[in-house]
């Protein structure tokens, strides 16, 4: 196995959007100073929907009976909300198979799908739009913001989401209902295994481990 960097990982609860953005970009500043190591936040939001550049530039309209708020992460609209985990890697990613976004992208997307593996979960990547799907249904998000290559926001994995709240969003090439939840395909985790899941599997996927494992 590949030399491990070793993160530091905050399990932040439920926390208001703002809240956590603020404490992103500290994080990602500091992380650029070298001040602390890099830094794997998981939380979970109460409802918001993010929109990113490609929506606000795509005019995607969100029904009215949903909160928004502007985010700087590439990537179109994102749900959050409960039944949702949430996870933010503040990184700085200069370890060999990062040499792009693309790259990066890809190994967060991988790291997901052998999680659920461990979860007895067959997910996959889909040429539609990239993020993690099961059967045919899109349950992850990816979007990602770089400061010299130092990044924030990260990616979601839906498992227990309100009833009919993602599915009814539709917007940057996917129509309603491409996005689900894991517990609607039939498959009952919850984000505390998804967090030990994704824990148990990062020295293998991302060259890093759990500064208290």
């Amino acid at each position: 196995m590949a030399e491990q960097r070793v993160v530091d990982v905050r399990r932040l609860g439920h926390t208001q959007y703002p809240e956590a953005n603020r404490l992103m970009q500290d994080l990602q500043q500091q992380r650029l100073l070298n001040e602390i190591p890099d830094t794997l936040l998981f939380c979970s939001h109460p409802e918001i929907v993010t929109m990113g550049p490609a929506a606000r530039r795509d005019q995607v309209v969100v029904p009215a009976d949903y909160p928004t708020t502007d985010v700087d992460r590439g990537g179109g609209i994102t749900w959050h909300g409960p039944g949702q985990l949430v996870v933010y890697p503040i990184f700085k990613w200069d370890l060999g198979g990062e040499a792009n976004v693309k790259l990066i992208t890809s190994k967060l997307e991988n790291w997901v799908i052998s999680s659920l593996a461990i979860l007895g979960i067959q997910a996959s990547t889909d040429e539609r739009m990239q993020g993690v799907w099961v059967e045919g249904a899109k349950v992850g998000s990816v979007g990602l913001a770089f400061k010299r290559w130092v990044s924030r926001h990260g990616f979601t994995v839906n498992y227990a989401t309100p009833k009919g709240r993602v599915e009814a969003l539709d917007g940057c090439g996917l129509v309603a209902g491409t996005t689900t939840s894991l517990d609607r395909l039939s498959f009952e985790i919850s984000g505390d295994e998804m967090i030990e899941a994704l824990l148990s599997n990062m020295p293998e996927n991302l060259s890093r481990t759990d500064a208290k494992s």
